[in-house]
């Protein structure tokens, strides 16, 4: 018979190894992507956060700030009990670009976060090299402005350009150490790819990701999470190793905002 310190050492060894399953664990905090609220934030702006952070949110993401003054938006922010780790800047024009980073360090964001380049500029796998460039200087950029740089995909970078994926172009040819990305699980989905795949190629590398369900193929239309495909339990097990840090929900297109929002909150509770 084992004795109880061979037994606790057996115990931890399997446990390292894998054999014995990490305890289930539950988020300890839910964001959101403030763009699946975009037209009620232009209709009354603090009125929407303060709906938001009553469903039960703590983190929120911004995509514009609908002509509020930065100082003015991060009052809010404290007001209603919410902060906002990440903004999607609006534009990577050098000027906007500058702006974004100084309303950026106002508001109280962590991340800097580029979600679309544009069409004429990634025609060709040439193009996602020198735009990988254009990433690692931006990203160079927000480091010297005291911030973290991250690339949000679509499903446009899973598209293979003279045999190979763009997203695969992108991440080996940024640094690791200044490009950090918010993988969009409903997005990479949609491109036939599985974002496990990357977590275990890239670990450590994916500290947000943006939480949208697909009802699936053909047309992979948007869900609330947890009324579609994605499995989230199975992506999530892996967050440690993925370095996942922050949860957005979001559904571009919901036919009710706020009922939406609250029922992907509420899962996510649940999981």
């Amino acid at each position: 018979m084992l004795d109880r310190r061979t037994f606790l050492q057996t115990l931890g060894g399997a446990a390292v190894a894998g054999l014995i399953p990490a305890a289930p664990r539950r988020l300890d905090r839910i964001g959101l992507q403030l763009y699946t609220v975009r037209a009620q934030l232009a209709a009354d702006f603090e009125g929407t956060l303060a709906r938001v952070a009553a469903i039960g949110y703590r983190e929120v993401e911004f995509a514009g700030y609908f002509g509020r003054d930065p100082r003015d938006v991060r009052a809010m922010l404290e007001r209603h009990g919410l902060v906002a780790p990440a903004a999607h800047v609006q534009s990577i024009a050098p000027a906007a670009w500058r702006a974004s980073l100084d309303a950026a360090n106002i508001v109280g964001h962590r991340y800097a976060v580029v979600a679309w380049l544009p069409t004429e500029q990634r025609r060709t796998l040439d193009d996602f090299k020198r735009l990988a460039q254009m990433l690692n200087r931006m990203a160079g950029e927000a480091r010297a402005a005291g911030l973290q740089f991250a690339y949000h995909n679509h499903d446009y970078e899973f598209v293979p350009l003279e045999g190979r994926l763009p997203f695969d172009v992108l991440l080996a040819e940024t640094d690791p150490q200044l490009v950090w990305i918010e993988m969009d699980l409903y997005w990479i989905t949609k491109g036939g790819q599985d974002p496990l795949t990357y977590f275990a190629r890239y670990p450590g590398r994916f500290p947000m990701v943006h939480v949208k369900d697909s009802l699936g193929p053909p047309d992979h239309n948007m869900a609330d999470v947890g009324a579609g495909t994605i499995d989230f339990r199975k992506i999530f097990a892996r967050s440690a190793a993925a370095g996942i840090r922050h949860y957005f929900v979001e559904h571009d297109e919901p036919p009710d905002a706020f009922a939406s929002i609250r029922a992907s909150y509420d899962y996510l509770r649940r999981l």
